[in-house]
């Protein structure tokens, strides 16, 4: 599938006092961080867009989850990479949730990445590997957690995004 390149302004022109990053990137750091994921963030970055990737942003002594909770709050784009094992990290799956919640609720851009072996309609329908992790989520945690983790899916695959094949 494939969409028509988003539109994001750098943060030097942003109005809006609550808006301290441009793009959030959400992913799976043992998948993509030193590939696609970091390509992405040094593209936007030398086009002067103030992208936040969690290994970059986040201070030292931060709870993790309201950091990242604030975080997408005050961005204005968030970018969901899709990977074979984004399913398997609560932490993804929780950033996910929170994100779905801000586009729901606030209308936050969202554009979700389908890396390559990665089915928009696995993701939409939790097969494969995006399936799979959802037997141990049901052992290890809440009913309303795993379901709301769930809804996240099934809604950001819905999302126009891209699918990339091949990356190197």
């Amino acid at each position: 599938m494939a969409a028509a390149a988003p539109t994001v302004v750098p943060s030097s022109s942003t109005s809006s006092s609550t808006i301290q990053w441009d793009v959030f990137l959400s992913f799976r750091g043992e998948d993509t961080r030193d590939n696609f994921t970091s390509h992405l963030y040094g593209a936007l970055v030398s086009k002067g867009i103030k992208t936040f990737k969690d290994d970059e942003g986040l201070k030292k002594g931060e709870l993790i989850s309201e950091a990242l909770e604030k975080t997408i709050k005050k961005s204005r784009i968030s970018i969901i990479i899709f990977s074979r094992n984004y399913a398997n990290s609560r932490w993804c799956l929780e950033e996910l949730a929170l994100i779905m919640e801000r586009w729901k609720k606030n209308g936050q851009k969202v554009i979700p990445i389908f890396l390559k072996g990665i089915d928009q309609l696995d993701v939409k329908h939790q097969k494969e590997s995006f399936g799979e992790p959802f037997g141990e989520h049901e052992k290890n945690f809440d009913r309303k957690m795993v379901e709301r983790w769930r809804s996240a899916l099934r809604a950001a695959a819905q999302l126009p995004g891209w699918s990339f094949i091949d990356f190197r």
